[in-house]
């Protein structure tokens, strides 16, 4: 059945991406310099930096410098997920939109500390971005505005 697979990949995501948020909230890693990947990514956005060395968790009163081209990655993740989530439904739907901006923010510096203190940041970048794929997602999604579905 189609749905138990959708449902399986994106636990299976959702899991993932909340392990990793919660090893990078915490930072407790003596040595922060990657080891052992063979993968590369290229971060594409500006995380601030707290006195003790936590990236991903902003200083107050400020957003994260996120590029161009993190914007258009952002839409480039969403717009393939659109007839997913139509499919699935608001509440399924809403598990992976929270994946999804997860693992962007992964990608982009680790800003996931940053996203959660500003969650209309993901509203701001897909409006200048990508507006038609903004408004299918709210849709497909049910909300008010992307935001309103970030539950990290």
């Amino acid at each position: 059945m189609p749905h138990s697979r959708w449902i399986s990949r994106s636990t299976l995501l959702l899991a993932g991406v909340f392990a990793a948020a919660a090893l990078t909230a915490c930072g407790g890693s003596s040595n922060p310099a990657p080891t052992g990947s063979s993968s590369s990514t290229t971060g594409s956005a500006t995380a601030t930096t707290k006195p003790g060395g936590t990236a991903g968790t902003p200083k107050p009163g400020t957003t994260p410098e996120i590029s161009d081209a993190a914007a258009a990655q952002l839409c480039d993740m969403i717009k393939p997920e659109l007839s997913n989530w139509r499919v699935q439904g608001p509440t399924l739907g809403r598990i992976g939109l929270n994946a999804l901006v997860h693992e962007w923010a992964l990608r982009n510096g680790g800003i996931n500390g940053a996203v959660l203190a500003d969650k209309p940041i993901v509203d701001r970048l897909t409006t200048k971005s990508c507006p038609d794929v903004q408004k299918e997602a709210i849709q497909a999604l049910e909300l008010p505005d992307l935001a309103s579905g970030l539950a990290f």
